[in-house]
Order: C-alpha cells, then sequence, then structure tokens
C-alpha cells in the first residue's frame, strides 16, 4: 500500500474525487494518508475531515522564501512517508529542491489537452476563457508528472471533453471537471500505485 499525499489549496473538488474513488475501491493500492493546505480555511481541509483523513496545513506567507517553503513542505512530505504526491488544485510552484527529491512522483491534473493553453498563468477558469476564445472543438484534462517546467512533465492520460456553442467558462470547467479531471486523476493515482506507470526518455507509459 502506497502513502498518497494530496496537497491543496482550495475547495478540494478534485481531493473529493479521490476521496470517493477510494471508497468505491478504485484505488486499491495506495491510501490517502493526508491532505495538505497551502491555505488556512480551505474547505479541502473540511473533506479531509469528514473522511477522517489527517491534515496539515503549511502556509506560503508563513515564509520568508520559496526556498524556506520548499524546506518546509519536504520535511512534512519526509514525515509522512509520501509516496506519491497528487496536487488537487494546489495554486503553488513547486520548488526544484521538492520536484527532484520525488521526480516523477508527483501529479497534476490540468484543464486542458496539453500542450493547449498550458504553462505559466494558465490555472482555473482562465484556461477554459483561452480555450473558448481561440474556438477550440475540443478540449479536456490531462495528468501529467510534474517537473521544473509549468505543465511541462510526462503526460500519463488525457481525456477529451466536447465544448459546446454556448459554453460559458464556468460550464465547460464544470463538464471537464465531471467527465475528465475527477475520471482520469483517480485511475492515474491507482495506477501508479499499483507500479502500472514508467517514465522513459522523457515519456509515460501505462504497463498492461
Amino acid at each position: 500500500m502506497k502513502n498518497i499525499v494530496v496537497l491543496v489549496s482550495g475547495g478540494g473538488t478534485n481531493l473529493q474525487a479521490l476521496i470517493d474513488a477510494e471508497k468505491r475501491g478504485e484505488i486499491k493500492s495506495g491510501k490517502i494518508t493526508c491532505v495538505i493546505s497551502s491555505k488556512n480555511g480551505a474547505y479541502a481541509i473540511e473533506r479531509a475531515k469528514t473522511a477522517g483523513i489527517p491534515s496539515r496545513i503549511v502556509v506560503r506567507k508563513d515564509y520568508s522564501s520559496a526556498d524556506s517553503y520548499t524546506d518546509a513542505l519536504l520535511d512534512v512530505l519526509k514525515e509522512e512517508k509520501a509516496d506519491l504526491i497528487v496536487l488537487a488544485g494546489f495554486m503553488i510552484i513547486l520548488g526544484e529542491k521538492l520536484i527532484k527529491a520525488y521526480e516523477n512522483r508527483i501529479v497534476n491534473v490540468h484543464p486542458s489537452l496539453i500542450p493547449a493553453f498550458c504553462g505559466e498563468g494558465f490555472y482555473g477558469l482562465r484556461v477554459h476563457k483561452y480555450a473558448l476564445a481561440r474556438g477550440v472543438k475540443v478540449s479536456g484534462a490531462t495528468v501529467h508528472f510534474v517537473n521544473e517546467i509549468a505543465d511541462g512533465g510526462p503526460i500519463i492520460m488525457q481525456m477529451p471533453v466536447a465544448v459546446l456553442d454556448d459554453d460559458t467558462p464556468e460550464t465547460l470547467q464544470k463538464r471537464i471537471m465531471e467527465q475528465a479531471e475527477w475520471k482520469i486523476l483517480p485511475k492515474v493515482t491507482e495506477l501508479f500505485c499499483a507500479d502500472k506507470i514508467k517514465v522513459e526518455n522523457g515519456k509515460a507509459y501505462i504497463l498492461e
């Protein structure tokens, strides 16, 4: 059983999808052992409490620099014996030291089909605003490993979602969460915990 540590900053809808998947037995090779929030008062912490999952809060503004925050997060992750780190709406850019310490053990879900509408500055509703402004007919979600480049790590799984003519950023965001993010994030989490993902030459492969 691998220890899954989920990093959050807000409402925790993707965290809830993971909790629900674990309850349904879809995540069976790992267990969510801790939720870490970058903010006080994040509703994701309430979700963790309801599910009986221990939580910790490591607030960015409590630290004088990005490096000192990275060190604090690293200490907590080591204490929690994290095997897999899942970014579920975590709004802090992780430091290089942490990324190297957990190379190919940190996954993130992004609300577009990378390489479209990704990278620095592309998060939340902004992603969907750009997609609609560009007039794309298909968007979706991507789960990828995290490296030093924003949204630049090896892609593990993607799922397309149709864009409708009357979509707003809000309706598109909701549909992509429901039809893609909440499905592929738990799937990738289980695949990782079952040792079914390998990375070779910068690409991720799912093993049979």
